[in-house]
């Protein structure tokens, strides 16, 4: 009986430990080589803000390899992206309500698939999984769109966010050589 006491005694004091001290030092070390990004838009009635991990390439092949093809992706490093906007809009002409998402894709060699999800986890993969599983719930996917990939001319080593007015307003994803736009409006 008195072995069975220490042993729960040593591993509530491991689990503390981890939770308290071993976690939160492992995602502050990530977080030096994913720097968190923000960027807004903030023009024509839309109120738009996502904040990302932004990782590098390091000489790395990315897509079908260190990113997975036809594999559910957080979108960069570290807790999800989080796509914010305050009004009612269109992606890809879908409805997304006002509110903040957890912003997963799908990469694929000729499109990704973009998914705005309604809950946001704390960490965007399992630890359990070694990091190979994400934590997106399914069931509360917002919408789905897929949208084409383009090569671009020159490498980009960090992942990037931006947002582009041309004709209409873009959301941009890229890295490596490759982009994609996603189309938004009111």
């Amino acid at each position: 009986m008195k072995i069975l006491k220490w042993t729960v005694i040593v591993f509530a004091i491991l689990g503390v430990l981890f939770f308290f001290v071993i976690s939160p030092y492992i995602k502050k070390q990530t977080k030096k080589h994913s720097p968190e990004q923000t960027v807004s838009y903030t023009k024509n009635g839309m109120d738009l803000t996502v904040n990302y991990s932004s990782p590098s390439k390091k000489n790395r092949v990315i897509f079908g390899e260190l990113v997975p093809y036809d594999v559910v992706w957080r979108t960069g490093a570290n807790e999800p992206t989080t796509f914010s906007t305050e009004n009612d809009i269109k992606v890809a002409g879908e409805n997304l309500p006002a509110g903040t998402y957890s912003l997963w894709t799908r990469p694929n060699r000729q499109s990704w698939s973009i998914i705005f999800n309604k809950y946001i986890p704390e960490w965007g993969v399992s630890i359990l999984s070694g990091g190979k599983e994400t934590t997106r719930i399914e069931k509360e996917d917002v919408i789905e769109i897929e949208i084409p990939t383009k090569e671009t001319i020159e490498t980009i080593e960090n992942f990037t966010i931006n947002f582009e007015m041309e004709t209409q307003l873009f959301m941009s994803i890229s890295w490596d050589r490759t982009l994609v736009k996603i189309p938004i409006s009111k």
